[in-house]
C-alpha cells in the first residue's frame, strides 16, 4: 500500500492530503540519527585539517582533498550503490551502509598515510550516499502520504544537527585526542546505530526482489524530475557555495574576530536545522509554493550578505536567515524527486542526493573565482544570489506543469459538481 502511494502521481496525492497533523513514526527519527553521523563525518573534517596536515606531513590545502573526495564519493555512490543494493532490502542496505561506514573511519584512524585515508574518506563517501537514498525512502514509506516531506525533513535535520553539535564537539575531541579521536568516536557509533536499524526498519515485501535495473532506469524518463535534479543542484550551488567561503567574509570583510566565527556558524546551522523543519511541515501543505518562496528568499538573503557584509551585525543576522531559507525547500524537493522517479524511488532519492552535491561543488568552485575579481569577500554571495535565482526556473516551471496536468480533471469535476472547492485552492500548494 505504502510503496503504491509513492508510486501514485503528484497530483493525486496533492489533491487528497489529509492534515499532515499525525505523530511520525519512529523509524523516521532513527533515520535522523543515521544521517547525523553522516554529517558530522562529512564536515568535521574541516576542523581537523591543520592536525591532519601536521600528522601525515602534507599541506592544509593538500589536506582539504579529504573534503573534496568526500564530495565526489557522494554525487558518484548515491546513484551508484542504489543500483547494487537495488535488491536487497532496505533494512540491509542501511545495515551495510552504516557497515561499510564504520570500516571507513577505522580504516582512517589506524592509517599512516595521506593516501589510505583519502580512499578511506571516499568509502565512507560511497557507504553515505547508500544511506542517504535508502533512508529517505524509508522515512516516507512509513509516514503517512500526507507527511512525506516532514519525514524527509527531519531525516534531514540529523545532518543539520551535525553542524550545530556533532561538529563542534568532533573538533573539541580532536584538539584534545588528536584527529583520529573523532573518527574512532563515529566508527564505534555506527555500530552501535547498526542494531537499532536492524530492530527499526520493517520488513519489506518480498517483490523488491524481483525490480531490475532497466524499470529503475525508467525514472530517467520523467521531466519533472529532472527540474527537481536541477533545482537542487542550483539551491546548493548558491547557498554552500557561498558558505565555503563565508570564513574569510566574516573575518576580512565584516571585520568578526576568528575567535567568534564558530559562534556565527552555529547560527547558520541552527537556521539551517530550523529550516529543514519547517521547510518539511510547509511542503506537506504548499509544496510547489515552498520551493518558489525558498529560491526567491534564498537569493535575495545572498543578495543582502553580499551588499551588507561590511557591518558585523546585519552579517551575523543574515548567516543565520541564509541557513534558514537555503534549506527551507531542500526536504520538499527531496521528497518531490522520491515521488517523481515513479517506480524507483531510490533512486530518485539518490540523484537528488548527487544533485545536491554536484551543486556544492560547481558553488563552491565558481565562488572561489570570485574571491580574485573586485567584489572579494563579497564575491561568492553576489554570484550566490544570481545562481539561487536561477532555481525560479525549475520551481516556477514544475508548478505549471503540475497546474496544467490537474486543470483538466478539476475542470471535469466543476463541471459535473463534484470538484471540492478547496481543491483548486491547492494547485500550488
Amino acid at each position: 500500500m505504502q510503496g503504491a502511494i509513492l508510486q501514485a502521481p503528484v497530483d493525486e496525492r496533492v489533491a487528497e492530503r489529509p492534515p499532515a497533523s499525525r505523530r511520525l513514526p519512529g523509524v523516521v527519527y532513527v533515520m535522523a540519527l543515521g544521517t547525523f553521523l553522516m554529517g558530522t563525518t562529512e564536515f568535521v573534517v574541516a576542523g581537523l585539517l591543520p592536525e591532519i596536515a601536521g600528522d601525515l606531513q602534507v599541506s592544509v590545502a593538500r589536506a582539504g582533498l579529504a573534503i573534496t573526495v568526500f564530495a565526489v564519493g557522494m554525487i558518484i555512490g548515491a546513484p551508484l550503490m542504489s543500483m547494487l543494493t537495488l535488491r536487497l532490502p532496505a533494512r540491509w542496505t542501511l545495515v551495510l551502509a552504516l557497515g561499510v561506514f564504520a570500516a571507513g573511519h577505522v580504516i582512517a584512524a589506524v592509517g599512516d598515510s595521506f593516501g589510505l585515508l583519502l580512499a578511506a574518506r571516499f568509502l565512507t563517501a560511497l557507504a553515505t550516499g547508500a544511506f542517504w537514498a535508502v533512508a529517505n525512502v524509508v522515512a516516507t514509506r512509513a509516514a503517512d502520504p500526507a507527511a512525506s516531506s516532514r519525514a524527509v525533513g527531519v531525516v534531514g535535520s540529523g545532518a543539520m544537527l551535525a553542524n550545530v553539535v556533532g561538529v563542534p564537539l568532533g573538533a573539541f575531541a580532536g584538539q584534545l585526542v588528536g584527529w583520529r579521536g573523532p573518527f574512532w568516536i563515529l566508527a564505534v557509533l555506527a555500530v552501535a546505530a547498526t542494531g537499532l536499524i536492524a530492530r527499526s526498519v520493517p520488513n519489506e515485501p518480498r517483490g523488491r526482489q524481483t525490480v531490475s535495473i532497466r524499470s529503475e532506469l525508467s525514472a530517467l524518463r520523467s521531466g519533472r524530475l529532472w527540474l527537481v535534479l536541477v533545482a537542487c543542484a542550483t539551491t546548493n550551488a548558491g547557498v554552500l557555495g557561498t558558505y565555503t567561503y563565508i570564513a574569510p567574509l566574516l573575518t576580512d570583510r565584516a571585520g568578526i574576530a576568528g575567535s567568534l566565527v564558530p559562534l556565527v556558524l552555529v547560527g547558520f546551522g541552527a537556521g539551517a536545522l530550523a529550516g529543514f523543519l519547517i521547510g518539511g511541515r510547509a511542503g506537506d501543505v504548499r509544496p510547489y509554493a515552498t520551493t518558489i518562496l525558498a529560491a526567491g528568499s534564498s537569493s535575495a538573503a545572498l543578495l543582502a550578505l553580499g551588499l551588507l557584509s561590511a557591518s558585523a551585525a546585519p552579517t551575523v543576522v543574515l548567516v543565520a536567515l541564509l541557513g534558514l531559507v537555503g534549506f527551507l525547500g531542500t526536504p520538499v524537493l527531496i521528497a518531490l524527486g522520491v515521488r517523481f522517479a515513479g517506480k524507483a524511488p531510490t533512486l530518485g532519492s539518490a540523484l537528488t542526493v548527487s544533485a545536491f552535491n554536484l551543486g556544492t561543488a560547481a558553488g563552491s568552485w565558481i565562488a572561489g573565482l570570485t574571491l580574485d575579481s573586485p567584489f572579494h569577500t563579497a564575491g561568492p554571495p553576489l554570484i550566490g544570489a544570481a545562481i539561487a535565482a536561477l532555481t525560479l526556473i525549475p520551481t516556477i516551471t514544475i508548478a505549471l506543469v503540475q497546474l496544467r496536468r490537474t486543470r483538466p480533471a478539476l475542470d471535469q469535476g466543476t463541471n459535473r459538481g463534484t470538484a471540492p472547492p478547496q481543491q483548486q485552492n491547492r494547485i500550488f500548494r
